[in-house]
């Protein structure tokens, strides 16, 4: 009996050891597993894609009916075009051979995808789910230098943001450039996309000026409402729900178990975000502000991209709450001190916001999680210091670039729509049509 229960016990071990190899080896467990990652990153970029129509609503909402189908054919064309330079230009420069740590030079036009086998036609997956991502960082600017500039003049810099300005600043983080080198973190775009669309969404704004009507002559704000909060707040929802593919599809891997700890990690700090955002207002101004409740949503949102899978669930709810209120002061100090007119708030939340969030994975990262320590986790400084210097090395170059192009844009073409094309709203003057035709009463004598 004795000698039966040691055969069958060694039976048991040897099978559990050779059996990972086994699997390992198996050419149909391996061809499941490349289908299953590459099935999840599909279905990630088409979650970031939905995220283009979020970002529409919420920038229609927080604007003035007159200028609504402006805001939908700037982002109808952020991602038309964009798609074409990515595919031409951007992805080569941000994912290509590099030897200097700057910027790819192979790949143009997506000659590093074949269908001709799997690895080939994983090319094509990590493209698209590439360029959904290059589309949100050009969008974002939409909305900072809404219901005054020059349709034809928001193109280019489309195409140039798209071709350069984000590539080149992805590549130096997720490229193998030089950033990927020193060991920053920043897991699915705080700084590579929110930042960089924020930076270059102050610049433009600061070089476009406020909106007529916007500051009286002693210099205080006046209030601009949005036409329709509602819309807005579906906008708010829509990217909530497209973030899930925009942080977990970051894995580009539906075999790697992480995903569900960033789905949470991302859903706790975007309502952390909303509630405090809420409950600073609340305190502040003597009524919880909805606008604002919505834009905390995504601060919470933005701040966790970074570390969402390099932090704990607690972490993840202390970081959106700290951007909740953050983004609230910010959208304050932006409009009243600096006279920068940000209709949306877009450089709160995705700048600043997404500054904070590179910068909390320096403090906040934990080995069980991601492999790195932070500062509040014994790590030491040596992380904060190296996300600090990718914050403010990416900033340099969006500020620079960007005062660049929207500079020679002014020079040139314009950035301004006239006076009267402002006052009479954009769709009118830019696209000769309105967006809520049939709401004016007409009587007859």
């Amino acid at each position: 009996m004795f000698k039966k229960l040691v055969l069958i016990f060694s039976g048991i071990t040897i099978f559990t050891a050779i059996t990972p190899f086994v699997f390992a080896e198996d050419p149909t467990a391996a061809s499941n597993a490349f289908a299953i990652d590459t099935i999840w990153t599909l279905l990630a970029a088409f979650l970031v894609f939905f995220m283009q129509a979020g970002f529409a609503m919420v920038e229609t909402g927080f604007t003035r009916a007159k200028n609504a189908s402006n805001i939908i054919m700037k982002n109808l064309m952020d991602f038309s075009i964009g798609s074409l330079v990515y595919w031409a230009v951007g992805f080569a420069i941000m994912f290509g051979a590099t030897a200097s740590g700057l910027f790819g030079t192979t790949g143009f036009f997506l000659s590093s995808a074949s269908p001709l086998n799997s690895e080939g036609l994983w090319g094509f997956a990590y493209w698209i789910f590439q360029a959904v991502f290059a589309a949100t960082a050009a969008t974002i600017v939409s909305g900072s230098m809404a219901e005054r500039t020059k349709f034809s003049s928001y193109l280019i810099y489309s195409v140039f943001i798209t071709a350069v300005i984000y590539p080149v600043a992805g590549h130096w983080i997720w490229g193998g450039g030089w950033l990927a080198a020193k060991g920053m973190i920043d897991f699915a775009g705080s700084t590579v996309v929110h930042s960089v669309g924020g930076w270059a969404a102050l610049v433009g704004a600061l070089l476009l000026g406020p909106r007529i009507g916007k500051y009286k002559k002693d210099g205080s704000s006046n209030a601009i409402p949005g036409h329709n909060i509602p819309l807005a707040s579906l906008g708010v929802f829509i990217l909530w729900f497209g973030w899930f593919g925009f942080n977990a599809g970051s894995t580009t891997s539906g075999t790697d178990l992480s995903i569900a700890a960033i789905v949470v990690t991302t859903n706790l700090a975007a309502a952390a975000g909303a509630f405090l955002a809420m409950i600073t207002t609340w305190l502040r101004f003597g009524k919880p502000d909805t606008s604002m409740a919505l834009n905390g949503a995504l601060a919470g949102l933005v701040a966790i991209t970074a570390g969402c899978a390099n932090v704990s669930p607690l972490s993840a709810v202390i970081i959106g709450a700290l951007g909740g209120i953050l983004v609230v002061f910010s959208v304050e100090f932006i409009d009243k001190v600096l006279h920068i007119d940000d209709p949306v708030g877009a450089v709160s939340v995705h700048g600043v916001c997404g500054a904070w969030g590179t910068l909390a994975v320096g403090l906040f990262a934990q080995e069980a999680y991601g492999g790195v320590n932070g500062l509040f986790f014994g790590g030491g400084i040596s992380q904060f210091i190296t996300q600090l210097i990718g914050v403010a090395s990416v900033f340099a170059w969006v500020a620079i670039t960007a005062l660049i192009l929207f500079g020679l844009i002014k020079l040139t073409v314009g950035l301004r729509v006239s006076r009267e094309e402002e006052l009479k709203g954009l769709d009118i003057g830019e696209h000769g049509m309105e967006s809520y035709a049939g709401f004016q009463i007409f009587t007859t004598e």
